[in-house]
């Protein structure tokens, strides 16, 4: 099989900074902060706060708006009854605000997906995004973005990341679905006679302050009969967090965007999405991924979805049938039904299929560990794509000295549950020069594409940087079908 690496490494740049907020660890901190700043003459506030923009304003965009919104998370606690002027308003938010290099660790696991603008290309040409897995200080992972373009002999290139980074803005108004909200309690086993009463208070959408509200009000008033109201409430809203939705700057590059961790089950990362252009029964286009939040000790699989690219929304995914990583959500509805590909139990490949895109109660084991490469674990690598001989899947074996290697394997069209093919050997495997990293012998991608008759298969090296690897569709179809 005639496989071609391209000579392209995507690295992490240690360069690319995003601010965020600095919470000192007590009360007490911040209090003495403040204070020290509220000393300070005008002359030296306008003095310390010109350092400052010197030192760090080029090398990010609207780092005044990020001061003042930092300002306001403490000035509770400015104890004056002075005016402030809005120089020494901006020196306080700077205190409160750390730069922080997003990918100065690893820059790994891209997923591929055909660009929403094709506009103003040579002819034969396809522009694409990638995003990639981006860790940093913390080991914490966040996702981040390229784009690029394969024109018509099969060259790849990379545009040139721009300077600046940004992260989203939180949506403070999203609605809430109570019914599924419910559902979603239930299955936690949260829904009792306490956070029925939460619900009795609530329409049937609603938003984040208006349950805060309720909360707050009904733990104040039940606190007596329900000796753990304020821990249920805690939980209550640490699920509704995990629902949210954000917005980037439409005057940003694609590049400039990062989806940083943002919610109590992100703290320690957003591992892996795996994008796919979704195809709806109406011909709307949805573009979603499918990921792993993860707080340190346990695995949230969630739910992205976008339009545009700019704007975000994020659900858990729910029921009995998710669990562990790596979901990975068919481009379109089969037979009237959602289709996702999953691995519940750390070791085979399951298929599951929904009539609602947020919960999933049934699987359906399609593939185990059965070559030497892949005694250990598999699982895929990214969602299926339509060809004409059925859903190509690419997948991921670990072997010997935890090994991973990519094969693939093709599903029937119109019944998925059934495998027609699959390859015996790896495709694609660690070579001298890819097998150093982070995580040593490790080849992974989130997800590739088919362009001209060759599938495009964007990879991780050793849990470092990233690349790009060619093989032609027939070569690796014929593969698969060997007896």
């Amino acid at each position: 099989m005639n496989l071609i690496r391209k000579d392209i490494i995507l690295r992490p740049d240690p360069k690319r900074v995003l601010f965020r907020p600095f919470v000192p660890k007590t009360r007490k901190q911040i209090l003495k902060i403040v204070a020290r700043i509220l000393k300070l003459s005008d002359e030296a506030v306008n003095k310390k706060y010109h350092e400052v923009i010197k030192e760090f304003g080029n090398r990010h965009n609207r780092i005044d708006e990020f001061f003042l919104k930092q300002y306001e998370s403490v000035k509770d606690l400015v104890f004056t009854d002075e005016r402030l002027s809005d120089i020494r308003k901006l020196l306080i938010g700077a205190y409160f605000t750390l730069e922080y290099s997003f990918e100065s660790s690893a820059l790994f696991n891209p997923s591929m997906i055909w660009h929403p603008d094709q506009s103003n290309l040579p002819e034969g040409s396809r522009r694409f995004i990638l995003s990639l897995r981006a860790i940093g200080e913390g080991h914490i992972s966040s996702i981040t973005f390229r784009s690029g373009i394969v024109d018509n002999k099969g060259n790849i290139s990379i545009d040139k990341p721009t300077r600046f980074v940004t992260s989203a803005d939180m949506i403070p108004d999203s609605y809430y679905e109570k019914e599924l909200f419910s559902r979603k309690l239930k299955e936690l086993n949260l829904l009792n006679d306490f956070s029925k009463k939460i619900l009795d208070e609530l329409n049937e959408f609603f938003t984040i302050n208006e349950l805060k509200d309720i909360l707050r009000r009904m733990v104040k008033s039940l606190s007596y009969f329900y000796q753990n109201a304020d821990l249920i409430a805690s939980k209550i809203l640490n699920l509704a967090k995990s629902n949210y939705e954000i917005q980037f700057s439409t005057n940003t590059d694609i590049s400039e965007r990062v989806i940083f961790p943002s919610t109590p089950n992100e703290t320690n990362g957003i591992e892996d999405a795996r994008f796919c252009e979704f195809k709806d029964e109406d011909g709307a286009i949805t573009y979603y991924a499918t990921y792993t939040a993860y707080d340190g000790e346990v695995v949230f699989p969630q739910l992205l979805e976008t339009r545009d690219f700019y704007h975000f929304k994020v659900n858990t995914l729910n029921g009995p049938a998710i669990q562990n990583k790596g979901m990975a959500l068919f481009p379109r509805k089969i037979n009237g039904h959602y289709a996702m590909l999953s691995r519940q139990d750390g070791e085979n490949i399951y298929i599951m299929f929904s009539d609602m895109i947020h919960f999933w109660y049934h699987k359906k084991l399609l593939l185990r560990p059965t070559y030497h490469w892949e005694f250990v674990q598999i699982g895929n690598s990214g969602s299926p794509i339509e060809t004409d001989y059925g859903w190509l899947v690419l997948y991921h074996g670990v072997g010997a000295m935890r090994k991973y290697s990519l094969g693939a394997f093709l599903l029937d069209k119109n019944d998925p549950t059934k495998v027609i093919g699959r390859t015996k050997e790896p495709i694609l495997t660690a070579n001298e020069n890819e097998r150093e990293g982070y995580v040593p012998n490790v080849i992974y991608s989130c997800g590739g594409q088919i362009f001209d008759g060759n599938l495009i298969i964007p990879y991780a090296m050793s849990d470092y940087a990233s690349s790009f690897a060619i093989v032609p569709l027939e070569d690796l179809i014929n593969e698969m079908l060997k007896v």
